[in-house]
């Protein structure tokens, strides 16, 4: 079993994606299931859990309408407004009645403010996810927001977050902050991260296993195999690597493990941040 745990999906005529621009051209387009799914098959990848890629309701909702047709989705990272903590539990019960809710997301690297995270009302919306069982998907940009994290564990420790694209390292330079930020999250036990994301980092917009490999590594050593999940990342991947090369990246940075350690990271892991069956 391979499972790719961060996969997106988005309809320009049904949906609006505010970031979507000329600055990433080559997908400022409509990207749907049928596209990536022989691509999927190809490389051996049999379930998906798709990633909310904005913060509206109709984003969502077209996830789990694929999810709905789609037996390769195990499940749905989406959103809800954090900021309104009496509305989350109606929230969550409509999303977990329309298909397999296993998560939420919000773009915080989008926001003005790096504190988003911090704000009161939204530690009691993820109060409230902590109740439901859910995870919640942390998209760590900058050092901030990954001390929010951090903080976030601490506060709520039943909630299981998952820390997007390794907390994206500073590839070609030295660790420094993220790596500390890296082994506080990992000293965590519920914090997960995902490898995922990766290929379009570094200084040209394009990295490759052994770019990567130092910031895997300390990744790993601080979460072990048993905490850090695979996910493609398409088809955001698509701007530095087409679906295949970005696979056959994680694999490499994988292949020193044994065996069962890179089943955690593609597929065991995702099931246990996720509660996948």
């Amino acid at each position: 079993m391979t499972l790719d745990a961060h996969l997106h999906l988005w309809d320009l005529e049904h949906g609006t994606y505010s970031w979507l621009s000329d600055a990433v051209a080559p997908i400022n387009r409509t990207f749907r299931f049928e596209e990536v799914e022989p691509q999927l098959r190809a490389t051996g990848v049999d379930r998906v859990v798709l990633v909310q890629a904005a913060g509206t309701s109709e984003d969502s909702a077209a996830m789990f309408a694929v999810a709905a047709q789609q037996p390769m989705v195990a499940g749905v990272v989406a959103w809800v407004d954090l900021r309104d903590p009496s509305a989350v539990g109606d929230a969550l019960d409509s999303w977990a009645a329309a298909g397999p809710l296993v998560g939420i997301r919000h773009l915080i690297h989008d926001e003005a403010d790096p504190d988003w995270l911090a704000q009161p009302a939204v530690h009691r919306s993820l109060a409230v996810l902590a109740s439901r069982g859910l995870a919640y998907d942390v998209i760590g940009v900058l050092p901030r927001h990954l001390e929010h994290a951090v903080a976030l564990a601490d506060e709520l420790p039943e909630l299981r977050l998952v820390v997007d694209h390794l907390g994206t390292p500073p590839v070609g330079s030295e660790a420094g902050e993220w790596g500390r930020l890296i082994d506080e999250l990992g000293s965590r036990p519920n914090v997960f991260v995902k490898l995922s994301g990766l290929t379009t980092l570094g200084p040209a917009g394009r990295a490759s296993a052994g770019d990567l490999r130092p910031y895997v590594d300390r990744a790993l050593d601080a979460f072990g195999p048993s905490r850090m999940l695979y996910g493609g990342d398409w088809p955001v991947s698509t701007l530095a690597t087409p679906y295949a090369e970005t696979f056959a990246v994680a694999r490499e940075l994988i292949a020193a493990l044994t065996p069962a350690e890179r089943d955690d990271i593609l597929a065991g892991s995702a099931a246990r941040a996720y509660r996948l069956p």
